[in-house]
């Protein structure tokens, strides 16, 4: 009645049991743990109740629930007092069911647990990994793109991620600020070479000017040294010139015999005037310079080879003309022809065996714009030395053996008084070359001077 069959889950099953005090009269608990529920010998009639239950049940008269130890297993049970007709605690009525079903029951929900507890550890492991592994990937990507950057790969970037949160972002500004600092880093890599540039056109613009100082006072030395060199020869050249016209005048027609030593006498006196009027040349340039015209620089190297023909005639030289200059030279005439004739006797000098002088011009201009014309005068001799070249244009250098040294130093030098130059090299193909650089006009620009050459414009 109490526990019909099915009534109890997990194979559970239900005990009820009358007492007599504390005997058990009547019971479907066995004895053995052969079963329980039934009829038979096996019954545990005649067994009596753990002395607690007695004492909560009959002794007190309270109800004892809990779990209780039964013959020979565990049950969970309950204990009722029976009174009689007078109110008397006579008995008990007892009730339960077999505990181990539900301890099995209990385990088996604690394994279920704990299997579904590692389970979703397991899950949550994965899952974290693969978080992680997206976390972790941009991070490694930002690492790996410093650890570039560090090497030197200043063009490495992080470029795309997965993640479009944080971590995106930030990559994004990582990317940027790469991008920032390599702009930065190009700015000042040309910043550092516009300054080195400047620093190196200051200094080679020192180093002219350096040289240029001391050219000057090289130069002024020099002249005041040559100017007093050629007062002092003035003197005894006048007076050899007056006893050589005294001998003549006393000797007479006896002169005839000695005439060619006579000559030879006034040759070497118009040499040593010459010497002394450049040296004053150089000393008072001023007072020499002549009056500044336009003048055509082919007109000029033709009347140069006039003065030179005698030169050329006992020679096997060949002139070539490449005559392309459009524009005339702001310089005097006699001076420009001097420098000339100068430059060519050089050359001519450079080939006693024969070879080409050639004589070219063309249009030019100054690192300013000014305009100007080129003059090259090349021959194809032996070239000029490496260390003669640096002291060429010095005084008194010179590697001919009746040469003074000072012809280079007076062409440059009036060259130089109209704003020009002259520069010395060697002709790749063998021979050197001098090239005399004019202005048409100082602080006129090519397109000036083109305009001014075209004259004003005719009216229609």
């Amino acid at each position: 009645m109490v526990y019909p069959a099915g009534a109890l889950p997990f194979g559970s099953q239900g005990t009820a049991t009358l007492f007599l005090d504390d005997v058990r009269i009547s019971t479907n608990v066995r004895l053995f743990g052969d079963g329980h529920g039934g009829s038979g010998e096996a019954r545990a009639i005649g067994t009596r109740v753990s002395q607690a239950v007695r004492a909560a049940v009959l002794e007190q008269g309270r109800p004892w629930l809990g779990r209780a130890f039964v013959v020979n297993d565990w049950y969970v049970s309950g204990y009722q007092p029976l009174l009689d007709a007078g109110g008397q605690r006579v008995g008990m009525l007892y009730v339960g069911f077999l505990e181990q079903p539900y301890r099995w029951l209990k385990w088996g929900v604690l394994a279920g647990i704990g299997v579904l507890f590692f389970g979703v550890m397991i899950v949550a492991a994965i899952g974290s990994s693969r978080l992680a592994r997206r976390i972790f990937r941009p991070i490694e990507q930002m690492d790996h793109t410093m650890q570039q950057v560090e090497a030197g790969a200043l063009q490495a970037r992080v470029g795309a991620v997965a993640s479009g949160d944080e971590l995106g972002a930030l990559a994004g500004h990582l990317d940027r600020l790469l991008e920032a600092l390599a702009e930065r880093n190009q700015r000042l890599q040309q910043w550092n070479t516009e300054l080195d540039a400047k620093v190196a056109q200051r200094g080679a613009a020192l180093a002219a000017a350096q040289q240029q100082l001391l050219r000057s006072e090289k130069m002024a030395t020099v002249g005041q040294l040559t100017a007093s060199i050629a007062h002092e020869v003035n003197n005894p050249i006048a007076v050899i010139q007056g006893n050589l016209d005294l001998v003549r005048e006393l000797l007479g027609a006896d002169a005839q015999r000695v005439a060619g030593e006579l000559r030879l006498v006034d040759e070497q006196i118009e040499r040593m005037r010459l010497i002394v009027t450049q040296l004053l040349q150089f000393a008072r340039p001023n007072e020499y310079a002549g009056y500044v015209e336009p003048v055509d620089t082919a007109r000029a190297l033709d009347d140069s080879l006039v003065l030179v023909k005698h030169l050329l005639v006992s020679t096997r030289i060949e002139v070539r003309r490449a005559l392309q200059a459009s524009r005339p030279v702001g310089i005097n005439r006699q001076e420009l022809q001097q420098v000339l004739v100068n430059l060519i006797v050089n050359a001519i000098h450079a080939m006693p065996e024969g070879g080409t002088l050639r004589l070219a011009t063309s249009d030019w201009a100054d690192a300013q714009g000014r305009a100007g014309v080129r003059i090259e005068v090349s021959d194809s001799g032996p070239g000029l030395d490496e260390g003669l070249l640096g002291e060429l244009f010095q005084p008194f250098v010179t590697r001919k053996k009746d040469g003074t040294g000072l012809g280079l130093w007076i062409s440059r030098g009036i060259v130089e008084r109209y704003g020009g130059d002259i520069v010395a090299s060697n002709r790749p193909g063998g021979g050197a070359a001098m090239c005399v650089l004019l202005l048409c006009e100082p602080g006129l620009t090519t397109s000036q001077v083109a305009q001014a050459s075209a004259g004003p414009p005719q009216a229609a």
